[in-house]
């Protein structure tokens, strides 16, 4: 009985950190800059003056997925080198004071811009002033110790995501599911204007596009963190996990297909010289294929009852292709409904099998950055 309430606590709190990633990278980090810091006291001089310099890149290396960690620290170690390359510079020509600091921190700035910096071009003007201001006395002694250690953390945050690789699955179920559930709304509001009145808003479209954007890009960048993350593969918890990574990015695809196809749909219906009015006997089954892709959209994409959906949305579409085939109209209305179903049938095409083999992986739903 005792055995049976420790394992359920022990569940408890096991699901309660998945649900919260960010309390791994918090733990990661924090263990991360301590080893760090007791490294950086026993360097050798000068290094070892200056061992607070070490957490720093320490966080940066276990704050993302291994693969980025290491391209991270590579770039922050050159962005430190150049900061105090440019502080060290002006030091020879200029007092330190509001002019150099000014002029050095500008040219910072426009180095910090540089392609191969990405996000971490902020590190040539931190570098820079800290060497500026805090190293005049023993500049070069300070540069190497700074750059140094910096690179030293990191070196050891690199360690760390080597012996626990950062798995963002969660974020990026979550980042799914969001999106997922966006494209399921607008496309019940589509399928409900076409029910009542069977012609669509065209400036309330051109708002839910604008407004899906960043969502879109946001599950682009968390699946693309999740998919570098898998690039450490050797690695027994990656391997565990590497099912589950593979159906996250089969689902993004399937995604973004979807979200490509209601696009279109929406254009064809709105954005044209005179807006289609569907005639009746196209209108109602076009709502019924929307609600169908909708009702796949909210299943539960791992879940066995969405293989039925989507069975049941593909043969939807194709009794609406067929009736497009066989009603006769006019070319232009033919056109823009040919391209309609077109379109339905290449977001119903989309969806996949992304569910997990292993039924392991089924069960456990989320691991942590």
């Amino acid at each position: 009985m005792v055995e049976k309430r420790v394992a359920g606590v022990a569940q408890a709190l096991y699901w309660t950190w998945l649900r919260h990633p960010r309390w791994s990278i918090a733990a990661r980090g924090a263990l991360a800059a301590g080893v760090a810091w007791v490294v950086g006291i026993y360097v050798p001089h000068p290094l070892g003056d200056f061992p607070y310099y070490a957490p720093l890149g320490a966080i940066i290396a276990t704050t993302s997925t291994l693969v980025r960690s290491v391209k991270d620290s590579y770039r922050v170690t050159v962005a430190v080198l150049l900061g105090a390359g440019i502080a060290r510079l002006a030091q020879e020509f200029l007092p330190v004071g509001p002019f150099s600091i000014a002029l050095v921190i500008g040219v910072a700035l426009l180095c910090a811009g540089w392609k191969f910096f990405g996000d971490q071009g902020s590190w040539v003007a931190n570098s820079a002033l800290f060497v500026l201001i805090l190293g005049n006395a023993d500049a070069l002694s300070f540069v190497g110790s700074f750059a140094g250690l910096v690179a030293l953390g990191a070196l050891v945050g690199i360690g760390l995501n080597l012996l626990l690789p950062p798995l963002p699955l969660t974020p990026t179920e979550n980042a799914l599911d969001g999106l997922s559930a966006l494209l399921a709304g607008q496309i019940e509001d589509l399928a409900e204007s076409l029910e009542e009145s069977s012609d669509v808003d065209a400036e309330d479209w051109e708002r839910r596009r604008v407004a899906i954007q960043p969502v879109l890009e946001e599950t682009r960048v968390s699946v693309r963190e999740s998919r570098d993350a898998a690039k450490a593969g050797s690695h027994p918890r990656v391997r565990r996990y590497r099912r589950w990574t593979e159906g996250q990015d089969a689902r993004a695809q399937e995604l973004e297909t979807v979200a490509a196809s209601v696009d279109v749909v929406v254009t064809l219906l709105v954005d044209t010289a005179e807006p289609v009015r569907l005639p009746e006997d196209l209108c109602e089954p076009l709502v019924g294929v929307l609600r169908s892709l909708a009702g796949v959209l909210r299943a539960d994409a791992w879940g066995e009852d969405r293989d039925e959906l989507v069975d049941a949305l593909r043969e939807q579409v194709r009794d609406f292709r067929q009736g497009v085939v066989d009603r006769s109209s006019d070319p232009g209305e033919g056109l823009v409904v040919g391209s309609v179903a077109v379109a339905l049938r290449r977001a119903a095409d989309a969806f996949a099998s992304t569910r997990p083999d292993d039924a392991e992986e089924e069960m456990v739903r989320g691991e942590t950055e």
